[in-house]
């Protein structure tokens, strides 16, 4: 993965939010476009969560990233 696949998700415009998965089996939701940071060498970023936590990634281990459509499911009402 490299800086650019990411920033063209990170930076697409409508946002939509994006799971980063890891090598190891791990996976990191990315809500807002806000809650991203990137190191000046563009090898690792900082994914913030809503409760102030943070991973730090480094982008060689991100085998996949996954767009949602933004819109949470709703289960279906039973008749």
């Amino acid at each position: 993965m490299t800086i650019e696949q990411l920033r063209q998700v990170w930076k697409a415009d409508p946002f939509r939010p994006f799971t980063i998965h890891l090598a190891d089996g791990r996976s990191v939701a990315v809500k807002h476009r806000d809650f991203v940071a990137s190191s000046p060498s563009g090898r690792t970023i900082i994914v913030y969560q809503s409760d102030e936590s943070f991973k730090i990634i480094d982008l060689l281990l991100v085998t996949e990233l996954e767009v949602t459509n933004g819109k949470t499911r709703r289960p279906k009402k039973q008749s």
